[in-house]
């Protein structure tokens, strides 16, 4: 049996995919975070196939503000090697606070348009 605050979780994700949708053109970034570590994947849903992808843990980061602004950095600069400027973000019921505002922004400033 899940509890309440798991399914309120889902129901926000399921809420939140139902509206963003990547392409090849303008792939998905969707963001994971635990505790030690971030990851985030750049998908193209027509095919459903991850394009790019980078880690906290990849980059030898802790998962704080530091690592998240740096795997930012880091991800953008990979699209950018792959053709890629224009994307949708996809939090993946996380609140948009914190560690993945900041993931946000420095994409922004790695040159990602969202």
């Amino acid at each position: 049996m899940l509890s309440s605050k798991v399914l309120r979780r889902l129901a926000r994700k399921r809420r939140i995919r139902s509206k963003v949708r990547g392409t090849a053109a303008c792939p998905r970034m969707t963001v994971s975070r635990s505790l030690t570590q971030m990851t985030v994947q750049l998908i193209d849903d027509d095919v459903a196939k991850t394009l790019v992808a980078g880690s906290t843990k990849e980059l030898r980061q802790k998962s704080n503000l530091e690592g998240a602004k740096a795997l930012g950095v880091h991800i953008a600069k990979k699209a950018k090697e792959a053709g890629m400027t224009a994307i949708v973000f996809d939090r993946n019921a996380y609140k948009y606070h914190g560690r993945v505002k900041v993931l946000a922004d420095a994409a922004r400033e790695g040159g990602l348009v969202f």
